[in-house]
């Protein structure tokens, strides 16, 4: 594969990155203007799926965690 492709397929990804994103983002703000969930709820789970993928990590030996720590 040479360069120009790869710089395409990534060029391609972020476009779906960025067309998800925009759909979650889409989703969760409706959801909180009907009255479905509150502001707080999608922050809240995304702490608690986070830790558990972070503790899964440490379980299967791989030190490296997905959250950014502070300095």
């Amino acid at each position: 594969m040479g360069d120009i492709d790869i710089i395409a397929e990534i060029s391609d990804m972020k476009i779906v990155d960025y067309r998800n994103t925009l759909a979650l983002a889409s989703l969760i703000e409706v959801l909180i203007e009907k009255g479905v969930i509150g502001k707080n709820d999608v922050a809240l789970k995304a702490r608690e799926l986070d830790g558990i993928c972070n503790k899964d990590l440490k379980k299967d030996g791989k030190n490296r965690a997905l959250t950014r720590t502070k300095p």
